[in-house]
């Protein structure tokens, strides 16, 4: 049960940045009049700009050095959220008129919302999957503990 409720949040964290990549490509992109395959490369690319950004900013947090904090987001992050973004974007394209939307059009924001949702839903397992494979969010979990107890030993703690 446990590995599910690390999952979820891993999840939740993972769509927290897919989120803020996406909601900010897809405006910038439908403001700019940009076309379909230019407002889902873009909303891809701050996706996992944001979802990486938020992992290395936990971990640095934690005393990690910077390429340590690189390589912890890259292997935490990638496979979450490349499938959430498969599916969120999947989802956009499949109902009509979502991407050709305006930003005060409901439908725009309905359909982003319904489709972060189905990918939070799918991703979900995913994670799981890996944190049981010791990868994905394990590999923070696992930097963020050992970074925890280095300090704790150089500060003399047990």
């Amino acid at each position: 049960m446990d590995s599910w409720r690390t999952a979820i949040s891993a999840t939740l964290h993972c769509l927290t940045g897919c989120a803020i990549g996406e909601v900010l490509g897809m405006v910038l992109a439908t403001w700019w009049g940009w076309g379909d395959v230019a407002s889902i490369v873009l909303a891809v690319v701050l996706a996992f700009f944001f979802g990486y950004l938020l992992t290395f900013t936990g971990v640095r947090r934690a005393g990690l050095d910077v390429g340590t904090a690189v390589r912890t987001a890259l292997a935490a992050d990638t496979v979450s959220i490349l499938v959430m973004e498969v599916v969120d974007n999947a989802i956009l394209l499949a109902v009509p008129g979502a991407m050709a939307a305006g930003l005060l059009d409901a439908l725009f924001w309905g359909a982003l919302a319904v489709a972060l949702a189905v990918a939070f839903v799918v991703t979900v397992p995913v994670n799981r999957w890996m944190i049981g494979r010791g990868k994905g969010h394990a590999v923070v979990h696992e930097v963020h503990h050992a970074g925890h107890a280095e300090a704790d030993q150089e500060a003399g703690h047990h």
